[in-house]
């Protein structure tokens, strides 16, 4: 049996569903407004014009920096938590409760810079005369071309995501229940089946949810495919800022700032399905 809301809760939340009235919903009800104005003389007038979804949604250029940007995030995503997850594993499962504090001390430490700060310092990794490729040198190996490419991007966005996503998983792996482990050892379930039919399992909300964060951040990721990929073939994000720079064209910016959050918004709903979907149901 479910309880009614009461007046005092009602009043506690106010705040949370103003803020999101105000932040979120209404500047996205004006972001839909403005995709159907026109631009005349580098000026925005209000309008029903559909002609600027039309000429974005039917060039291919869009279509093709779309599905990179899609392509790009969920790599970025699945690499980041298939790497994240044996540290998280080993600091739920391996260490005490003092070690476990200060790695996650630790985890939050990348926060506390700006993450243009820690792109530009991958430059100096990644560069052809960087230290990556002074390494591989001394192996009569390389060099090897590691910027204005796909391989920077994605080791950008697993640098901005990496601490949150093992974060995540390490508080979801806290959670599960010991006990289950015991009665797989005890029906001799190998270590190895262990971590995946029933850790695994146990964990699959938290681990979906640090999975779909890993996206969205990776999806709408600025600074990664203009400082490590060269800007070229462009992102969605990078396409936002070309069309505001070209003529002032903020309605079409708009429309794919639109079609970015219609993406999330369904990926975001997906994901949660899936890991609050129990087996069989």
């Amino acid at each position: 049996m479910t309880k009614r809301p009461t007046l005092f809760s009602l009043i506690l939340s106010m705040p949370l569903l103003i803020w999101q009235l105000a932040f979120f919903l209404i500047p996205l009800l004006f972001l839909v407004a403005i995709s159907f104005w026109t631009v005349r003389n580098f000026q925005m007038q209000p309008d029903l014009n559909f002609g600027n979804w039309e000429r974005v949604l039917t060039r291919g250029v869009f279509w093709d920096a779309y599905f990179r940007t899609l392509t790009l995030a969920a790599a970025a995503a699945a690499l980041t938590s298939i790497i994240a997850f044996p540290a998280s594993f080993t600091i739920s499962f391996k260490m005490s409760e003092k070690a476990k504090r200060w790695m996650i001390f630790i985890l939050i430490i990348p926060f506390f810079t700006s993450y243009l700060v820690r792109v530009y310092s991958l430059q100096v990794f990644l560069s052809d005369a960087g230290i990556v490729n002074a390494a591989f040198g001394y192996l009569g190996l390389g060099p090897f071309a590691l910027l204005n490419n796909a391989f920077g991007v994605i080791v950008g966005m697993i640098t901005l995501t990496l601490p949150l996503v093992i974060l995540l998983q390490t508080f979801s792996l806290n959670f599960v229940n010991r006990d289950l482990i015991e009665a797989a050892h005890n029906l001799r379930c190998g270590r190895l089946r262990t971590v995946f039919a029933v850790i695994m399992p146990s964990a699959k909300v938290g681990l979906v949810i640090a999975a779909l964060f890993a996206f969205i951040l990776s999806f709408g990721d600025f600074v990664s495919p203009l400082y490590l990929g060269g800007g070229n073939p462009p992102t969605l994000s990078i396409m936002i800022t070309d069309f505001t720079k070209s003529g002032q064209q903020w309605p079409r910016a708009a429309v794919v700032a639109i079609m970015m959050i219609v993406t999330l918004l369904t990926a975001a709903f997906a994901a949660i399905t899936y890991a609050y979907n129990e087996r069989g149901k």
